[in-house]
């Protein structure tokens, strides 16, 4: 016997909603935006416009949840690792493990979080009890964020840069360790 239309509707609104929710911290296509890494890499990289282009040597200075100044200019001789996520995102949250090893375990490869939501620093330091990390993390102004790196589309959206300073990759999406150390290798310092 058929389902009459009006029980099939909530079961349709409810898949509905449910796929809009899993969907959240995944990126928008914007056929404007620089061309990104993709962790499958299955796609080739679109040309990206040179305004749209990040500084070579971004500038980025924050303070960290526990009150510490950080500055990406102070890291210069390693590798950085900037990865912007919030506390919802379903895949930041599943991400953060692998980040928090290859901080703990590559001398030459530093992460930084950087928190991407309305969040109070006491707030954040009880999610970061629960969650812990050896990374520092800050929180940024999602009304003003960082100048020198792009606004992210979508969470988590990951920033590797070089030991010069230089932006050497870009990911959207959730990232790897594996990743991560296969573009180090591609630049060609896999210290």
């Amino acid at each position: 016997m058929p389902v009459p239309p009006c029980r099939r509707s909530p079961c349709l609104a409810l898949a509905t909603g449910l796929a809009i929710a899993l969907a959240g911290c995944q990126p928008s296509p914007d056929p404007a935006a620089p061309a990104a890494s993709t962790p499958a890499g299955d796609e080739a990289p679109l040309p990206v416009p040179e305004a749209a282009k990040p500084p070579v040597q971004p500038a980025l200075e924050v303070v960290t949840v526990d009150g510490t100044p950080w500055s990406l200019a102070e890291r210069r001789g390693r590798w950085v690792v900037v990865n912007y996520w919030a506390t919802w995102c379903t895949p930041c949250l599943k991400e953060m493990p692998e980040l928090s090893a290859l901080d703990a375990m590559r001398e030459h490869i530093e992460v930084i979080g950087l928190a991407y939501e309305d969040i109070a620093p006491a707030e954040m330091q009880a999610f970061l009890e629960r969650h812990p990390v050896v990374y520092p993390i800050a929180i940024v102004d999602t009304a003003s964020p960082p100048a020198d790196l792009e606004t992210p589309r979508g969470l988590p959206m990951t920033w590797l840069i070089d030991p010069e300073g230089r932006v050497a990759e870009r990911f959207v999406g959730p990232v790897t360790a594996q990743d991560i150390e296969a573009a180090i290798a591609t630049q060609g310092d896999a210290s």
